[in-house]
Parts: C-alpha cells; structure tokens; sequence
C-alpha cells in the first residue's frame, strides 16, 4: 500500500495506538495479508513505531522474506535496544538466514536482558547446533529444561544435541520426552527413528518413522530416512517407493535422488540409478557424494574409466573425501593401474589412520607392483590387528598378507556381517523337497575362459544324471568362446541371470526348489555373496572359488580335504568341513596341451642351464619367498627364472630387487599371456616350479603337474597355503612338499644340482598322471556325488548341518604314496551319516 493510499486509513482512527490495536487483532486472528497492510500504513505516518516494526518483520519471516524481516528489526532496536524480544526475534530471523554467529549475538544481547527466558535459552541451545558447538548446545538445553521440563521443543533440541554427540540411548528418551508433552510432533518421531536405526532397532524406527508420516503425510525427510533404512537392510524394492514418494514431494531434494540411485543400482536398473544422481548434481552442482555414487554405479557398470572420472570430480569438491579416494583406488585397481591404486590408498590413511579396509587394500596394491618397502612388519601387525578384532580388511587380500586362518575367519565375518547379511525373513523355511533327484545349482560369474572353468568342465559333464539333476546360474559376461560353449551343453539348466538383483535370483532357486546350492566364486571378484544371504536352498556350500572360510551363517559346508583344513583347524572355519579322501580339488582331464612346444629361444630362455619357474600372480610373490629364488640363482649357476608377465611396474620393481640380491636382472625371464593349451605347452621348457607362500599356486600347480613339471611347495598355516601340498599329495609326489622355507630352499636346489633326480621326479609324475587320484576326474565325480548325498540326507531327516568324520584314506601323512588306478564304480561315502 503506497503512503498516499494508506495515511488517510490511519487518519479516519482515532489514533495510531487504535490502527495497531486493530492490526494485532489481524495478526492473531491469522489474516496476516491485512495485518501487513495495516503495520506499513502505520509506518507510514510514524517511521519509528517499534510495534509496528517488531510485528511487521514477523510477518515477513513467516512468509519466507527473512532479509526483510531482519532490517525492519533493525530499526526498531533502534528506537529501543532494550527489548529482549526484539533482539530473539532477530536471533531467529538470523538463524534462519544461516547467519549463525550474528543469530548467536542476538540470542545472548536477549538473554542479557532476560536470563530466565526458557525459550531464549533453548533458541540458544538451537543457534549452538547450526554452529556444530554440541556440547554447549546440550548444556544450554538442559540449563532450558531446569527452567522448563517439559517443553517438547527443548526436550527435541536436547535429544538432537545427544544424537550428534553419538549419545543415541540417551537421545531417545530425550525425543521420547518431548513426545510425551506433544504426542503430534513428527519432526521428534522422524528423529526417533533415525536414533532407533542407529540403535539397531530397525522395526521400531520404520513403526516411528511410519506415525511421523501418519502424522505429516508430505514428510519428504521421513520417507528418505525410511529409504536409507530399507536400502540397508537389502528391501530395495520398498526402499525405492520411499525414495521415489520423496523426491515426488520435493522436487528439489538432492540427497533423496542420490540415494534412489543406490538403490536403483542395487535393482540393476543403472541407467536409471546414473539418471538419479546426475539429477542430484543438477541440483547441488557440488555434491561430492553423488558424483562418488555415480562413480560406484560406473564401477557396478564395469565402466572403470568412467568411475575413475566420477571419483576425480568428487575429489575437486572434498579433495579429503576418504570415500573417494578408496573407491578411485578400487577402480584403478581393476584398469590394473596398482600404483595410483595404492596412492589413494595411501592417502586415505594419512587423513585416518583407521580408515576402512584401506590398509589391506594399500599392502594388496603394493604386492601387485612388488613393492615391499616395510611390507613385512607393515603385513604382521595388520594380521594381528585383524586377528584381535582393532582392523578391518577385505577378506581375499588378505590371503595375500597373512597367512593365519584366525584372521582369515575374523575378517570374512566382520565383511560378511558388514556387507552380506543374513536375510531376515530367508526364502527356505525347512521345507522338504520330494525329488526324485538332488537337484544341484552351481552359481558364478565365470562359466568362460577362466580358472575355475579350466577345472570344473569336466565334472559338469560327468555327473550322474540319474541321481543329481545339474544347473548352472551364470551372472558374468556371456562372452562367447569354445568353454562357454563346452559349459552350456553341460548342464541340464543353464541360467543367465546378468542383470538380475541378487534376491530375484535367489527367488529362482527357491522356484526351482535346489536342494544344494554351490557357490563358486565366495569373495573372489565378481562374487555375489548376497543370493546365498537369502537361504534360498536347504544346503549352501563353499566350493574352489575361494579358499578359506565365507564366515557366513547361511552357508553350510566347505569342501576340503585333511591338507588344506587338518582337523584341529576346523575352528578356523565358519562352514562345517565336508571332507573329501583325496584332494579337494577337481580337475578337467580335457585340458589339451598344444602339441608343439616352443623352443626356449622362442621362448626368451637360455638354451642351457635351469630354468625355475612360477606362473603365479605378481600378488603372490612376497619378500621372504623372492629372497630364496635368488639364493637359487647364485647357487645355480647360469640358471633363470622365468615368471609370468605381470604389469609394468611390478616388472620393474622385481628386476630391481634382483640386482640388490646380488643378480642380475637379465636372469628374471618374463612369459607373455597367451592361451591355455600354449600354456601348458611351453611348461615342457621349465625344469623345476617354485611354489608362492602365503598364497600358493592353485590351478597353477595342477596346470604344471598336468604338462608335466614338478612343484616345490612350502606347506602353509592357512587353506590358501596348503593347496599345492593336497595337490601334490593327491598326484603321489607328496616328497615334493616341505614345511619350513629353509627346507623348500634346500629341496629346490638338490633337485637343480642333480639332473638324474629331476629327471626321475618328472618320470614319476608322468607315470602318476593318468592314474592318480588329482586327475582322475570320475573318482572325485564320486567322492564329491557322495558328500553332496549326505548333506542332502541330513536334511531330508531334519538333522542340522555336520561335518564329516576324517576319511581313512585320508589319515595318511604327506610322506606316503597314494594308491591309483582306482576305477571300481562305487559310490564311497565321503563322511559320517550316523
């Protein structure tokens, strides 16, 4: 209203005193939009009335016009700056600015003037926790609540003050407090749930979260807490419809879109789940955490370069940003770019010495480049911290670190529980199937050229049909080549669920009713623990993917034999121990070596002299094993080592701790990849395989027994260093196996010294090859046939899962032969079915 339409209102009154006596009526009668009208009429014929002043800003704080607000309180301190409420009005006014310490300096020129004021002090308590001063805010809430207890807003700003102080016991009944007061205050139950969540107490925050909504139905906050919540708890589907209610509400709420597309991602809907967070960027352009978010669905995606991008441009905004960095180092990790890997790493513990699986991932990196500077006391005390529960680690490195079961069983545990818990409502409840057939799924993402391919094939192809119907769930990439073929006409089911969410395709096992399911890849990349966290099957097993425990409730064997889990280390091992006679390994008679064999020239080899070999990852080879290879070399004249091509770093790096060895770098021989039957060929040109400890050489050592070269192993504490003792073992050439480093040294180079001794153990393992028990595919056919029987047996009668008793033939120590030739079609029960 201009001056010269307002002064002739204000002029038919009485007086002015009149006009703000009716303006007040207005104001609290609700008819804001006339009370204003009638404050600036009075303003207009007296600039300086401190009423009018005061009440007016009100009004324009209410209608979201706090600038305003704040300079027409201005002026009326002016005319009196003695007026406490004037001075709170502008502390609040102030806050809501988010000028916190200019609010903080109101709040107190207010309780200057009146230091009993409960409101005053707990809009002190408030300002103090926009300034992240949580104690302070807490004192002043409690200095509030003396002088009124049972106020529901200082009871809130109280309990919120303890929520940030990471208090949540306390912060609960202190939101329980302000509830009793005012039972209608959805912004304390919205708060209570998220202390709840925090607590542990996940249905009774979604019940609170569920009356705040109840309470405010347009509680876009609400539903995203509810989101979060159900997004941990792996309920995506319903997590989604809370988030996409959000977003619905408020079209402008970043954070709810970056988590939709977390759990977007998690549905496998990446396109959507990118869309997501880039609608949040649109809103926030410096939300570090989307672009780490997009950065992770880059990485789901396998689009690493990509991820790498994300995770830099998050690092522009927070170049502190822990998560960031980890997960660049992840992303670089699988380009194989392990330096700029293990520099994240690195980085992120400069920041917080304690930050989350980053120091396992630092000492991996830097075993991937061979780069040992401090690695073994750095490796020893990180194992004992993951042994005695103060560190954390991603469970497959440290294969690589430590080789202690202990730790080993500590750290998939504490990752299991973390990453892959179980279910809480789980999809088999103890039914019992009627089968005419075990029906038998084996789950992974490498039905294709790969490791456990080039062992399996075989006894896929071989199992008895009439006993066990077969099925194959494969989620890698469908890239086709002559063993993903070989796979698919394998299995009576074969089942490409790539793309599929980890509880749809628990859901298929369950439809199909498996009695075993088989999982073949446990922590080794690409694993998808959470199918099995579902229980979709009566028998869950650990099987050749990763050797060690899972350290998860729900699944309930390991296959194994007495090499790799002698019997008083069953306690290392969450899984019940179905112990197989011979090895635990299967392996594929199939493999064809490529007829010709290179010449060592071709080859890059000396055409004299030893040639000791060892075709492990470079993340195998550790300081202490390295220093005995080249003891080797100095002890054997003119011979070489000849490892397989690793990445360029780890090239360089090994060349150099040769040369401070005392040998030349020319000595270190270096294989190019190429494919398997070429492989195997040329291991006729290497006389002796060295074997890696902590971490042996696995599908390695039965690729070099298959072609024909003896292995050298050192016998470990942990399953993954005793797998080329049980190889060995099972090929009858268990005089290769030692126990000490020094006794691995001493055999290595008796047998390079003496040719004729060579050349008898090589006689030997070709004789043994087509009849020993490591190879003979139909015997472990019906070992393994036996054990799944069993388990299945168990079940049908009601019994808990059990591990077996020690085969006999199993009991026989290292130093004695095994029996061969054993073809009798029987079926050899593998455990105990009392």
């Amino acid at each position: 209203m201009s001056a010269g339409e307002g002064t002739p209102a204000v002029a038919r009154m009485v007086s002015l005193a009149e006009a703000l006596q009716q303006a007040v009526a207005l104001h609290q009668a609700g008819r804001l939009p006339q009370a204003a009208r009638l404050y600036r009429a009075i303003l207009d014929a007296d600039p300086n009335q401190f009423d009018a002043l005061r009440l007016l800003a009100l009004i324009d704080a209410v209608d979201g016009r706090p600038a305003d607000a704040r300079g027409l309180l201005d002026r009326a301190l002016a005319q009196r700056p003695d007026s406490a409420a004037a001075h709170m009005d502008r502390a609040s006014v102030c806050k809501a600015l988010g000028e916190y310490e200019e609010a903080l300096a109101s709040c107190c020129r207010a309780l200057a003037l009146r230091p009993d004021s409960p409101d005053l002090v707990n809009l002190q308590g408030a300002i103090l926790l926009d300034l992240e001063r949580y104690p302070e805010a807490l004192v002043a809430c409690e200095t509030a609540l003396a002088l009124q207890p049972a106020s529901a807003a200082t009871n809130y700003n109280r309990g919120l003050a303890l929520q940030l102080l990471q208090r949540p016991a306390e912060a609960l009944a202190s939101y329980d407090d302000a509830l009793r007061s005012e039972p209608a205050f959805p912004e304390a139950l919205h708060n209570r749930g998220n202390v709840l969540h925090a607590l542990g107490r996940y249905d009774e925050a979604l019940a609170s979260w569920d009356l705040a909504l109840a309470q405010k139905p347009d509680f876009p906050q609400a539903l995203h807490s509810r989101g979060l919540l159900l997004h941990e708890l792996r309920r995506h589907d319903e997590a989604l419809v809370a988030f996409d209610r959000a977003v619905a509400l408020d079209p402008g709420f970043a954070a709810a879109f970056n988590d939709r597309g977390l759990t977007l991602n998690e549905l496998l809907r990446h396109d959507e789940a990118l869309a997501s967070c880039e609608q949040a960027l649109a809103i926030r352009p410096d939300y570090s955490e989307a672009f780490i978010n997009c950065g992770v669905i880059f990485s789901r995606w396998k689009r690493y370069e990509f991820a790498v991008d994300a995770y830099n441009r998050a690092l522009l905004i927070k170049p502190d940003s822990i998560e960031a960095l980890h997960n660049r180092g992840l992303a670089l990790q699988q380009l194989a770019r392990y330096k700029e890997a293990a520099a994240d790493f690195a980085r992120a513990l400069e920041i917080d010495p304690a930050a989350r699986y980053s120091r396992a991932m630092l000492l991996f990196m830097r075993l991937q480049c061979c780069d040992w500077r401090e690695f073994e006391p750095a490796a020893r005390q990180f194992a004992a911290e993951v042994a005695d529960g103060t560190a954390t680690a991603v469970p497959f490195p440290m294969l690589c670190i430590a080789d202690a079961p202990t730790a080993h069983r500590r750290c998939a545990e504490a990752w299991v529980a973390a990453n892959y818990p179980p279910a809480p409502v789980p999809l088999w409840r103890g039914e019992r199937y009627e089968h005419e057939r075990i029906r038998v799924a084996y789950l992974s993402a490498d039905f294709k050229e790969h490791a456990m391919a080039y062992l399996m094939a075989e006894l896929f192809e071989r199992h008895d049909r009439a006993r066990f119907e077969v099925t194959g769930v494969s989620w890698g990439s469908p890239e086709a080549s002559p063993m993903r073929t070989r796979l698919m006409g394998a299995f009576e089911r074969f089942v490409e669920v790539q793309g599929w969410s980890d509880p749809d395709v628990a859901r298929l096992l369950r439809e199909l009713e498996i009695d075993i399911a088989v999982d073949l890849n446990g922590f080794t990349h690409d694993g998808r623990l959470g199918i099995l966290a579902q229980r979709p099957a009566p028998v869950q097993v650990n099987y050749l993917g990763y050797p060690g425990t899972l350290g998860a409730p729900y699944i309930d064997y390991i296959v194994a034999d007495t090499v790799v889990i002698p019997e008083e280390d069953r306690k290392d091992y969450a899984e019940q121990v179905a112990y197989l006679p011979d090895s635990y390994q299967v392996n594929d008679r199939r493999r064809r070596i490529a007829e010709v064999t290179p010449t060592r020239g071709q080859a890059g080899l000396p055409e004299r002299g030893v040639v000791f070999c060892s075709f492990n990852n470079n993340c195998k080879i550790t300081p202490e094993v390295f220093a005995v290879w080249m003891r080797l070399l100095q002890a054997v004249e003119g011979s070489v080592l000849w490892l397989l091509e690793g990445n360029a770093v780890a090239l360089s790096n090994l060349r150099r701790e040769a040369q401070a060895r005392g040998v030349s770098a020319k000595r270190l021989v270096f294989a190019p990849r190429v494919d398997l039957a070429e492989h195997l060929a040329r291991h006729r040109l290497a006389d002796l395989f060295l074997d890696t400890l902590p971490y042996n050489a696995h599908t390695t050592t039965s690729d070099a027994l298959w072609a024909g070269l003896p292995v050298v192993t050192c016998l470990g504490a942990a399953f993954a260093g005793r797998v080329a003792g049980s190889l060995l073992r099972a090929a009858g050439l268990p005089e290769l196996v030692t126990t000490s480093l020094a006794e691995y040294e001493a055999l290595s180079l008796r047998l390079a010294r003496k040719p004729e001794a060579l050349a008898a153990m090589k006689a030997k393992l070709v004789r043994n090859r087509d009849t020993c028990a490591l190879f003979d595919s139909e015997r472990f056919r019906r070992h393994l046939e036996a054990a799944y029987a069993t388990m299945w047996e168990r079940v049908q009668r009601g019994e808990a899962p059990a591990g077996s008793a020690t085969p006999q033939a199993a009991n026989r120590r290292l130093d004695q032969p095994t029996p061969t030739g054993d073809r009798r079609q029987h079926h050899t029960r593998s455990f105990d079915t009392k």
